[in-house]
């Protein structure tokens, strides 16, 4: 079954659905700054646009584009800002 997420008043949304090698969303995020928390380790992967992330432990925000992927602990919560739409698959471990 596909599952509709919306959060942060619509500016991010994403689909969830179970696939052959465990569970995963698929969405787009709007211009902003956001917040996200993970009870699951987590590896998010850019589609398109730039994801920009401050990763539990971080100091410094680092770009994500195009192909490139970050992985979060569970339950950790970690930042992500972008300057236009971008797209994202995260698969869940």
């Amino acid at each position: 079954m596909i599952n509709v997420n919306e959060y942060f008043g619509g500016a991010v949304k994403s689909l969830a659905y179970t696939a052959a090698d465990g569970k995963s969303t698929i969405g787009v995020i709007e211009t902003g700054e956001y917040e996200f928390g993970t009870s699951t380790p987590e590896t998010m992967t850019v589609i398109e646009g730039e994801l920009i992330a401050l990763l539990p432990g971080e100091t410094e925000w680092k770009s994500y584009t195009n192909g490139q992927s970050f992985k979060v602990a569970a339950d950790a919560s970690f930042k992500v800002k972008t300057t236009g739409q971008s797209s994202y698959l995260c698969k869940y471990q």
